[in-house]
């Protein structure tokens, strides 16, 4: 497997000059997102966790109870000279596409769109793009505003990421599923 988990310590931000950078994703289920990511080529190092938040080191379940306001997402580091933002991009809104419709229609019956228990309850599932620099910034614009912005996707500057817990890191991975560099198979999320 060439793809690692990124340690606790690896940097958050990018350092200019250097060809391994950092991005971080939100779309909707972290677990598909990440087998997604690994898939691609350039792609050395991921974790799954939660950013954009108000409070510090979240677990799991306060960021379901919707008291954090963590989204769930996917922090990729990548080989500049094997692969770009623009295709970890293209990667990210073909995830959007094949998912989008989990996260757009009610996920329980009784849902109700103006009940702040489930407004925050999305929030762990709302679509984001945190760039870590200006560029990043300019090129996911470009592609946000190109799609109309269809998926909802929130443009910010990335914010702390706290590592999800371990059971959660490259699980679909853990459960059979394939992350060979350009495999094609449907990636399945459960849980």
């Amino acid at each position: 497997l060439d793809v690692q988990p990124i340690p606790t310590h690896a940097y958050e931000q990018n350092h200019e000059g250097s060809r391994y950078q950092v991005a971080t994703w939100a779309m909707g289920c972290f677990w598909g997102g990440e087998l997604a990511f690994m898939r691609q080529k350039g792609v050395v190092g991921t974790k799954v966790g939660y950013t954009q938040g108000v409070t510090t080191d979240p677990t799991y379940e306060e960021v379901c109870r919707g008291t954090t306001q963590h989204r769930e997402a996917v922090m990729v580091v990548y080989d500049t000279t094997l692969v770009s933002y623009e295709d970890l991009l293209a990667v990210y809104m073909v995830r959007l596409a094949a998912t989008t419709s989990q996260y757009k229609i009610p996920l329980m019956p009784e849902e109700d769109s103006h009940d702040p228990a489930a407004q925050k309850w999305r929030q762990q599932y709302k679509h984001g793009v945190y760039f870590h620099n200006d560029k990043q910034r300019e090129l996911a614009q470009v592609v946000i505003d190109d799609n109309d912005n269809f998926y909802q996707v929130e443009l910010l500057m990335a914010s702390k990421f706290y590592d999800a817990e371990d059971y959660h890191q490259q699980y679909l991975l853990k459960g059979g599923q394939s992350a060979r560099k350009g495999d094609k198979e449907t990636i399945r999320c459960f849980g």
